[in-house]
């Protein structure tokens, strides 16, 4: 076993961390080590990291790995990976408070799924990452744990819900992340920290849901600096599990096979602003439109093309059935007086919302999600993959709540400005989040390439492609890291 710089070992990504460890180049307590020194000096600043555990037991956990090791035992794809997992999902004996006032102590007392198989893979959970209150809004704030900032500016917004989570990952202070997205928590954050993030479909990484079978708008992902990195994660996350029918039978262990593939041919539908119907502050549809030129490298045809849909009625569609979900799960909250007047304004409203709607008009929203996945379905008969922005407006200052106005249109709702990341969530498809380079005034922006149903390697291949291509996380890493 050599000895590695903290540094050097930060460096690394997910799949050659891994490789490293397993074959005893370093050892788990070097690696811990490392970025703990690294979370120790960066994390006041950003505040992406919280709940952080006790170094001593962390360090003892890592010796623990070391000896499993030494031992000649089997071990994981994650064994002695210092992991943060996102507040929304319970780890057992670790704080699991949704960013609420009302559970600022509740500790959890299991795992969920798809913490229980991070945990199997060997992972050790140094705390949680930070997300906006109950995860509302793609802006990571929260009266228990405060704001988390950008990782090329802490004065900006690190995006959410998955926010602590991709700023964790830009910073090195973690070699990957667990992440969920119901409107873009898995997309826009990335795009605000120059790294990646992978919406998978429904079922991919199972979930605990009081209604294990209807397709749900919200589910779980990975945030890594490259798309093999998401690749590892995600061969660990997805598989089939009893408790959830509808999962994907599908073996995950593809996941983590070499991504190479030949796009020589393929075609690419930019969507852009979906002809004038969705808007841009400025400099975003330009920088993230200078990003495709990375797909014509690697042999791609990429055309102008929108679906021949009302895109604005698949806006409205997810307006209900977000409303109804949500209040499905905060009515118990925001019907008691004392916990309702702890929660976030936002949260308030699309609660109420949701339990003003009829069973009508839920089941005609629903039908309408239908019919956007037939339209994009048939769409992608032409086209294999379909391009887009991934959020509407550059990092914006971490005092302001949410963007009160895009490309001069004043915004309706607290989440209308992240309307661009609604149209693969309502199909639900895959949808991988690329950096696109930087806007004119510095900060990160990126693109989402949606695949077929069921198509996350596809887009992590397109993806890996993508990233030897335009190479924005290797050439340009935050100021700090």
């Amino acid at each position: 076993m050599t000895m590695a710089s903290a540094d050097g070992i930060t460096a690394l990504g997910a799949v050659h961390l891994s490789a490293a460890i397993r074959g005893r180049a370093m050892s788990c307590a070097e690696v811990m080590r490392a970025y703990l020194d690294r979370i120790a000096r960066l994390n006041p600043t950003f505040n992406a990291i919280v709940a952080l555990r006790d170094e001593a037991e962390l360090m003892a956990e890592a010796a623990q790995a070391d000896a499993k090791l030494a031992r000649g035992e089997p071990v994981g794809l994650l064994h002695g990976f210092p992991l943060a997992v996102k507040d929304l999902d319970p780890v057992r004996g670790l704080p699991f408070t949704q960013g609420s006032p009302i559970f600022a102590n509740r500790i959890a007392e299991a795992d969920s799924i798809m913490v229980s198989r991070l945990r199997a893979a060997g992972a050790i959970f140094i705390g949680k990452t930070n997300i906006p209150e109950f995860g509302l809004g793609s802006h990571s704030f929260n009266p228990v744990f405060g704001v988390t900032g950008n990782a090329y500016d802490p004065t900006k917004t690190g995006g959410g819900s998955s926010g602590g989570a991709a700023v964790a990952v830009a910073l090195r202070m973690q070699p990957v992340a667990d992440g969920t997205d119901h409107g873009g928590s898995l997309r826009n954050p990335p795009a605000y920290n120059n790294v990646y993030g992978l919406r998978t479909c429904w079922g991919r990484i199972p979930a605990e849901t009081p209604d294990v079978f209807s397709p749900g708008l919200s589910v779980h992902g990975a945030i890594g600096r490259t798309p093999a990195d998401i690749a590892l994660m995600l061969s660990v996350q997805a598989g089939y599990d009893p408790r959830c029918p509808n999962s994907i039978r599908q073996d995950p262990a593809g996941f983590a096979a070499p991504l190479e593939r030949d796009f020589r041919g393929v075609r690419i539908a930019w969507v852009g602003d979906f002809g004038g119907r969705i808007p841009f502050d400025p400099g975003v549809l330009e920088t993230c439109r200078a990003a495709l030129a990375a797909f014509e490298d690697v042999g791609c045809l990429v055309d102008e093309a929108v679906p021949d849909f009302d895109i604005e009625q698949v806006w409205n569609d997810w307006g209900v059935l977000r409303a109804f979900t949500v209040s499905a799960n905060l009515r118990p909250l925001v019907e008691d007086p004392a916990h309702r007047a702890m929660m976030k304004p936002e949260a308030v409203w699309e609660a109420e919302r949701g339990l003003s709607l009829s069973a009508d008009q839920v089941m005609a929203a629903q039908v309408g999600r239908t019919r956007w996945y037939d339209a994009l379905r048939r769409f992608m008969e032409v086209y294999d993959f379909v391009v887009m922005p991934t959020a509407q407006v550059f990092p914006f200052d971490t005092a302001q709540r949410w963007p009160e106005t895009v490309g001069g249109r004043a915004m309706d709702t607290y989440h209308r400005w992240m309307q661009i990341a609604v149209p693969a969530t309502m199909a639900g498809l895959p949808a991988l989040a690329v950096p696109a380079g930087f806007g004119p005034g510095g900060l990160p922006m990126g693109i989402q390439i949606v695949g077929r149903n069921h198509g996350e390697l596809a887009c992590l291949q397109l993806g890996a492609a993508y990233d030897a291509a335009s190479g924005w996380v290797r050439r340009y890493p935050p100021p700090a890291a």
